[in-house]
């Protein structure tokens, strides 16, 4: 299976083309600003490095957040754009998942439980806990105090040792900590992408709460 996955939901913007376990080409990097305008060259960079035309894909491969609320909807609008220019169909892949899958096999052998943790630039974190054997889900994703993380994974019986994956910030200095911040590995992407089933709906964004923006009061207008 064939795959093009790409990532600008957590301060990157980078893309991959996968098959069957192996990457054929990859582009990007670290990026805050400027998705919109990067994206679409970059995905055909990396057709185009791969000798490959829109037509040879099975399917793409999107991040749907949490993340950058700008980054996200670049991404989502980019895929949705392109399943109907080109029929494919579209995974969404939540950057937790792509955290927490990323950590290798060595990493996840001496723990209980992995913790992917996104910076919300607040004064919270985006946290999801999986079970570090077999990246089962203990909990869905969730935005929290750092101060309160550790009661949580009490209350949820997460069972230690702990491992920290994912951009978010420093967290209890007991955890593992193995790798620095840094954006979604889009192989991961993926990869996950591959194995999912192929949904009824085009991904959505996943928003844990709404975003910073809001619809005025008296839908704008100026009061009479």
């Amino acid at each position: 299976m064939r795959v093009l996955s790409f990532e600008t939901a957590a301060g990157g913007c980078s893309a991959c083309l996968w098959q069957d376990g192996a990457v054929l080409a990859r582009a990007g990097g670290a990026m805050v600003h400027g998705q919109a305008e990067a994206l679409v060259p970059l995905l055909q960079e990396v057709l185009a490095s791969a000798r490959l035309d829109w037509a040879d894909l099975d399917r793409i491969a999107v991040t749907t957040g949490p993340g950058s609320f700008t980054g996200l909807r670049v991404g989502l609008a980019t895929a949705r754009g392109l399943a109907v220019a080109t029929g494919l169909p579209v995974v969404g892949v939540t950057t937790l998942e792509a955290f927490a899958h990323a950590l290798p096999d060595a990493v996840r052998a001496g723990a209980g439980t992995v913790l992917a943790a996104v910076d919300t630039r607040r004064d919270d974190v985006y946290v999801q806990a999986f079970a570090a054997a077999d990246l089962r889900p203990l909990s869905d994703p969730l935005a929290l105090d750092a101060a309160d993380i550790a009661g949580w994974l009490e209350e949820i019986a997460a069972p230690g040792p702990v491992v920290v994956c994912g951009d978010g910030p420093a967290l209890d200095p007991s955890w593992s900590r193995p790798f620095e911040p840094a954006p979604p590995e889009v192989a991961v992407v993926a990869a996950l992408g591959a194995a999912a089933p192929l949904p009824d709906a085009p991904p959505s964004a996943l928003y844990i709460r709404p975003p910073d923006a809001a619809v005025p009061r008296n839908g704008g207008r100026l009061r009479p």
